[in-house]
């Protein structure tokens, strides 16, 4: 298995889903529930794993699904929040890369290792090393 590992953002890292009104602030194009979403996770700890990992050689990457309802401007958008929730909750890790990519697009095309992500679609589609979001630390901590 390659040395790498993928985070979906929301409903994995980032608590999207428990923003006050976040669809119909998505629908019409509010790009800030991405940037205001509280963690799901104590992102202190998953940084002092990452790093630890990243010094042994592994990869860190996100893989993260734009809106559903979308314009290029409002991609760009959701882009920059994405970006920004990374910088402000996990400022020490380096990511290796950050993919932003249209909702419901196969996360698992040109990317191998192991993936976390609440969604079983895409941690079927992936297959071997994808892991549901319940035991995030644990898992990386076997490695």
């Amino acid at each position: 298995m390659k040395k790498e590992i993928w985070f979906d953002m929301d409903g994995t890292l980032a608590s999207l889903y428990g923003v006050d009104n976040w669809l119909n602030k998505l629908n019409n194009y509010d790009e800030t529930p991405y940037r205001d979403a509280k963690p799901l996770l104590n992102l202190q700890a998953l940084a002092r794993v990452l790093n630890n990992l990243q010094a042994k050689g592994w990869k860190i990457n996100v893989v993260s699904w734009l809106s559903k309802s979308s314009t290029p401007e409002y991609g760009y958008k959701v882009t920059l929040a994405k970006r920004a929730w990374l910088a402000k909750h996990l400022a020490s890790v380096k990511f290796d890369k950050v993919d932003i990519i249209d909702y419901g697009m196969p996360k698992h095309l040109d990317r191998e290792g192991i993936l976390f992500d609440d969604e079983e679609k895409n941690r079927l589609g992936w297959g071997e090393g994808a892991y549901d979001v319940n035991d995030i630390i644990g898992v990386l901590k076997a490695l």
